[in-house]
């Protein structure tokens, strides 16, 4: 079954895009970005900001990312996935992240989420002008201890600062 990436949540002031793979089958199922409750995007990007994402409706989550200059996508378009393993990936269609990346005058820096995501997106940023930033999964696939992905994550907040 072929699935396809959200939009991309992104404006002018995005100073630090997260860039997953591919939504997995409960984000899909649920029409949001990292909706499995097992997932620790929402705390370590909510320790970077300085907010509690986890404990805010997904619409909220949101906007008090767009508030932080923090964007989300993917770096693949579409692919074949039973379950929602990156290894089970099959045909998978790059996102166009080069347009995007070029369209938000405030970017500073383009991080990651994982090593399929920042194998895919590497090669298409491949000349970027940014900071390119590669972090541990935040999938609980990858069984690294929380307090080890929060210190690889925690740094990002350096691109939100204000100059």
């Amino acid at each position: 079954m072929l699935k396809r990436a959200f939009e991309p949540v992104a404006d002018a002031n995005t100073r630090l895009l997260i860039l997953g793979s591919l939504p997995g089958d409960a984000s899909l199922k649920a029409a949001q970005y990292y909706a499995h409750p097992r997932n620790g995007f929402w705390r370590l990007t909510g320790a970077v900001i300085g907010v509690d994402l986890a404990t805010l409706a997904y619409a909220e989550r949101l906007e008090a990312l767009r508030a932080a200059q923090v964007g989300l996508w993917d770096v693949i378009a579409s692919a074949e996935r039973p379950g929602s393993l990156d290894a089970a990936l099959r045909h998978a269609a790059a996102a166009d992240l080069g347009p995007l990346v070029e369209s938000l005058p405030a970017l500073r820096a383009v991080a990651f989420n994982g090593g399929t995501a920042a194998r895919i997106g590497r090669r298409s940023l491949d000349g970027a002008t940014v900071d390119l930033i590669d972090l541990p999964s935040s999938s609980p696939a990858h069984t690294m201890a929380f307090e080890a992905k929060l210190a690889a994550w925690r740094p990002l907040s350096q691109f939100l600062i204000t100059d």
